[in-house]
């Protein structure tokens, strides 16, 4: 029998918008449907894997969500804190009036909100996975990490996919990964970070509920971040994103490449880098969102609005690396 539920969600929420607004809603075991406008996943609760899809009439209105089998209450909540996480729904509305008074550019159209995972664990594994990497490679690695490890619910036609939990992928052996899920040399790290991720803090453990606690300070938890086995600073900075901490720019070669070819820059990659920190600087903490929503807006120009795209077709060729071939 299946569950449904509502989600309340702030007044300005648009799911179209909301969950098509970072490259991860791309990332599997995450699926948008352009024609039907759900987002859909297997997410993984107390009880087992559950297929959850999530339907929103109009704008500003409740979240319907339908799960495929019947949940525990215990899942209910579980569900709704995972559902809260990744599409930031908790996410205060006078955070993003100030994002929109430093950059108004987005207000009428109401960007603010980046998708995101619904753990911390999954967003660093993505961030692993999309670092030193093609987009398309990216990709395919997910969806061989959710086929090869994640735990399966039967659908018409098939299997869909979860996202293996940290225990699985710590007990996974880093050659299984390698040639079975083809992460190259990320194999061992992945290894490594799940396993910090099961162990308590008085182990050496990674503490989770420090990390997203909005009372840390952002310092010393880049430096955590840092020291995290496959994670620099590119990764720590995405990471601190996915947090909510916005003030710190993820620069790579799209970076560069925004740089050159809207922003106008020249100079070396370091040089333009350097240049792009300073322009977003005046964004203070909002910066990230500001200098996202510039660039997706790029890619968009390209292929359409993002809650148009095909995971599966358009959704690999997103970054301006592949959209500058047509």
């Amino acid at each position: 029998m299946a569950t449904r539920m509502k989600l309340k969600t702030p007044g300005d929420y648009l799911l179209r918008r909301d969950v098509c607004s970072y490259g991860y809603f791309l990332l599997a075991p995450n699926h948008w449907d352009p024609r039907s406008g759900v987002f859909s996943r297997v997410c993984t609760l107390g009880d087992g894997p559950a297929l959850v899809e999530v339907a929103q009439e109009k704008a500003g209105g409740e979240l319907a969500v339908k799960v495929g089998r019947a949940l525990l209450k215990e899942e209910k909540k579980e569900l709704t804190v995972q559902l809260t996480r990744m599409l930031r729904l908790d996410e205060d509305a006078s955070t993003l009036r100030e994002f929109h008074a430093s950059d108004p550019r987005f207000a009428g159209i109401g960007r603010g909100r980046l998708f995101r995972s619904p753990t911390l664990f999954e967003d660093v594994i993505k961030t692993v996975t999309s670092c030193n990497v093609t987009w398309p490679n990216t990709v395919n690695m997910n969806r061989r990490i959710c086929e090869v490890l994640g735990d399966a619910v039967e659908v018409k036609g098939g299997k869909r996919h979860g996202f293996p939990s940290a225990t699985k992928l710590a007990r996974t052996r880093p050659a299984t990964l390698r040639a079975r899920c083809r992460v190259g040399y990320r194999d061992a790290r992945i290894v490594e970070l799940a396993k910090l991720f099961t162990l308590p803090k008085s182990r050496g453990g990674i503490d989770v509920g420090w990390m997203e606690d909005p009372a840390t300070p952002d310092e010393p938890l880049y430096e955590a971040l840092i020291d995290l086995p496959g994670i620099g600073p590119y990764a720590a900075a995405n990471i601190l994103q996915l947090l909510g901490r916005y003030h710190r720019l993820p620069c790579d070669t799209e970076s560069v490449r925004h740089g050159k070819a809207v922003l106008g820059m020249t100079g070396s990659s370091a040089q333009i880098m350097k240049k792009i920190h300073e322009h977003f600087a005046p964004m203070g903490r909002h910066a990230f969102r500001s200098y996202w929503f510039e660039l997706w807006e790029f890619y968009e120009k390209k292929h359409g609005p993002s809650w148009t795209w095909e995971r599966d077709s358009t959704g690999k060729m997103f970054t301006a690396a592949e959209l500058n071939k047509k």
